[in-house]
């Protein structure tokens, strides 16, 4: 099943981000190799491409998972996680409609 994984940053936790971002990355890279990445990226801090300083609010990760459990144990894992970087993350089954 398809899971949405939604984090949102604490409060001055970009240099954190930053920091942690090639560990990030290389998960959703090994999730992308596997063919259960939908759609992965964070959300900037402004209307902007590049926020530059303001940084990020959050992040959205869709991904395939064999249930639940194992997309949370998945999310727990994140260096975001580890890091601090996250507030809170929440974790939605989603069923694509479209594009079909």
């Amino acid at each position: 099943m398809i899971y949405c994984i939604v984090a949102n940053d604490r409060a001055g936790s970009l240099e954190k981000r930053l920091e942690a971002r090639p560990a990030h990355l290389e998960r959703l890279r090994q999730l992308q190799a596997e063919g259960r990445l939908v759609l992965a990226g964070p959300f900037p801090a402004i209307d902007a491409e590049d926020p530059g300083p303001a940084g990020f609010s959050g992040s959205l990760i869709v991904a395939e998972f064999p249930s639940l459990e194992e997309a949370r144990q998945w999310a727990d894992a994140d260096p975001y996680v580890q890091a601090g970087v996250y507030e809170n993350v929440t974790i939605h089954p989603f069923r694509k409609v479209l594009p079909e």
